[in-house]
């Protein structure tokens, strides 16, 4: 009798690192349920691919910036998966604006996404995990600019600092419930973009010279819901090719 395989809930899984963890868990002996805003044909593109590897999969649309939408997205998934081992935070929007540009609407669609989002969606998965004595793992996808600071990111790399700082306070309240919550910082990724496409020239400037793909992002979310590391909570491993690292002027002389 084959052994009943886990579960991942992954958010913004139509493309880019969602869909690549998708993926991944499936790759890793998940069953996994892709959660999609408004990109249908991308997130069924991520449950084929993940039932390849012999994944069953669900398909649930919801905008996670609607703790309404969150509540019924849960009741379709615990519908099918009863038991979810893994949460993953990963729905996010990227936009940019000069600080004196930005407007309200944009500062509250990137808020009510990237971090309330993330912040009532781990609510749900906790309370799901404890409900059933699951000792679970909750991942929020932040990024490396909650440290570093770029420009026209004065809304984005606020709410993504906000996302690493609930993930070391939220896990010291999980903890005392048998469930871990950790974090992946992710820095300049590439995320499908063709060889030559203009924003690859950033690379150029990076301590690795190169940006990272989107299975290194992935495997690294594998390693941290996994039993190797049950140690691990509250914690962010940065994936940036040393992007936030201090700039070192002689490096190039270093031997």
């Amino acid at each position: 009798m084959d052994m009943e395989r886990p579960v991942a809930v992954i958010t913004g899984a139509s493309k880019g690192i969602g869909k690549q963890i998708a993926i991944s868990m499936a790759q890793a002996g998940y069953d996994v349920a892709v959660n999609y805003c408004s990109d249908r044909a991308g997130a069924e593109d991520t449950c084929r691919q993940a039932e390849a590897y012999g994944a069953k999969t669900l398909l649930v649309q919801a905008d996670v910036g609607s703790v309404s939408e969150i509540a019924g997205m849960f009741e379709q998934i615990e519908a099918v998966f009863p038991n979810i081992q893994v949460w993953v935070n990963n729905a996010g929007i990227s936009d940019e604006a000069y600080f004196e540009d930005t407007t309200e609407e944009f500062f509250d669609r990137m808020t009510r996404v990237d971090w309330k989002g993330v912040y009532f969606c781990s609510q749900y998965a906790a309370r799901h995990m404890e409900s059933r004595g699951i000792h679970g793992v909750i991942v929020n996808i932040t990024s490396n600019q909650a440290d570093g600071c770029w420009p026209r990111a004065t809304v984005y790399a606020p709410t993504k600092a906000a996302v690493l700082k609930f993930t070391k306070n939220a896990a010291m309240e999980l903890s005392l419930k048998g469930i871990r919550m950790v974090a992946v910082a992710p820095g300049y990724t590439n995320v499908g973009w063709p060889e030559g496409d203009i924003r690859l020239e950033a690379a150029e400037r990076l301590p690795m010279k190169r940006f990272a793909t989107t299975e290194e992002v992935a495997q690294a979310v594998v390693y941290l819901t996994s039993p190797q590391a049950a140690y691990i909570t509250g914690s962010c491993l940065t994936i940036d090719g040393g992007a936030t690292l201090p700039v070192v002027a002689a490096n190039d002389f270093v031997k």
